[in-house]
């Protein structure tokens, strides 16, 4: 590296700690104005809610909108030194533009390399502390239960349930199968079940035994409870608000295995928050060649056009993902592809303005 990658670069990590420090301030204000009055409703201590919350609010929040600070970061610094006429002399000079390059793709691999480290392994335990804090201190968050559940809870054994409720503990029309092979042997069902949390167990209401016998014979069997105990726990059956962010990337994968093995649908949220933790700092390598192909070419309106046009573009990107990870959720697009597609939608962007950028 010489000393024009090093004044670039420098210029890059500065104005993003600027950029984020700058809109963190922001975020944490209006945060404290939301919701000063259930601080001091549920009484919470002064230094819960500095180290607890904010202390882990503040990286949380600025990893998730990295990306777009990068591009608004590489958009302002770099229409100052257009206009600063620094960028011509750096072309007139010799420098390539694709050289130019360089130094933006340096700071952009620090920064993606840090957000991924922080998202995959050092966000998600520090999120545990935060979510609980709200969970204590601010308004409570509602788990909801799950419908139309039908999953494995141990080879050859099925379970299913219509509609599960998390504040009761309590699965309607329940029912079990147990398979030989494809050979049904032996099907439980009930009108609900309970999960015990003295025994660990579940009850079983108003439930019905048949065993498939030889012959076309089945042995049948009723009564009012049946205390069981199965390979299943009432955390399998709850869609618990932003859950998954409390997972590192290891436990992130054992968990989308254990569920698809045991034929758990509604795992989207888990597999596009796996992929986001990947997409998310690539972003910052095109949204980097994006910014700089921009603001490189001095044009009429000043830098402010550079800077509308970014944030326009930035928004664009939001929205996009917000789009596409709908799409996702509801069971209409893959959730890589959900992830991804602003990435490759953005990355066309890139190489028409790369083409565009002055030579």
């Amino acid at each position: 590296m010489k000393k024009l990658d090093f004044y670039i670069l420098g210029k890059f990590l500065g104005t993003f700690v600027f950029a984020i420090l700058l809109i963190i301030s922001i975020s944490v204000v209006f945060d404290l104005a939301e919701k000063i009055d259930d601080f001091l409703e549920h009484s919470a201590p002064l230094n819960a809610i500095v180290f607890d919350y904010y202390a882990n609010f503040i990286p949380h929040f600025a990893n998730l909108f990295t990306p777009l600070f990068v591009f608004i970061a590489v958009i302002f610094f770099t229409s100052k030194m257009a206009y600063q006429t620094e960028i011509i002399a750096i072309l007139s000079s010799g420098v390539s533009f694709r050289r130019l390059m360089v130094p933006y793709l340096i700071g952009a691999a620090i920064i993606g390399s840090f957000s991924f480290l922080m998202g995959a392994y050092i966000i998600p335990p520090a999120n545990k502390v935060r979510l609980d804090f709200e969970n204590t201190y601010i308004k409570k968050r509602r788990e909801t239960g799950m419908n139309n559940i039908h999953m494995q809870i141990e080879p050859n054994v099925f379970v299913y349930v219509r509609r599960y409720s998390s504040l009761r503990e309590v699965g309607d029309d329940f029912s079990l199968e147990i398979f030989d092979g494809k050979l049904l042997k032996k099907k439980i069902t009930a009108s609900s079940a309970v999960y015990d949390t003295a025994t660990l167990g579940w009850s079983l209401k108003n439930y019905e035994v048949r065993e498939f016998l030889e012959n076309d014979r089945q042995l049948i069997s009723e009564g009012a409870q049946m205390d069981t105990v199965l390979n299943m726990k009432p955390a399998d059956f709850k869609e618990e608000r932003k859950f998954f962010e409390t997972m590192n990337n290891t436990e992130l994968d054992r968990y989308i295995n254990e569920q698809q093995q045991r034929g758990v649908g509604n795992v989207e949220e888990f597999l596009i928050e796996k992929h986001r933790r990947t997409a998310a700092p690539f972003s910052a390598f095109i949204l980097s060649i994006m910014g700089l192909s921009l603001a490189s070419r001095k044009v009429r309106g000043g830098m402010g056009l550079h800077i509308g046009v970014g944030i326009a573009l930035s928004f664009g990107y939001i929205l996009f993902m917000t789009v596409s990870t709908t799409f996702a959720i509801n069971g209409n697009m893959s959730p890589w592809l959900a992830v991804w597609m602003p990435n490759f939608v953005f990355a066309l962007i890139a190489a028409f303005l790369y083409h565009k950028a002055p030579k």
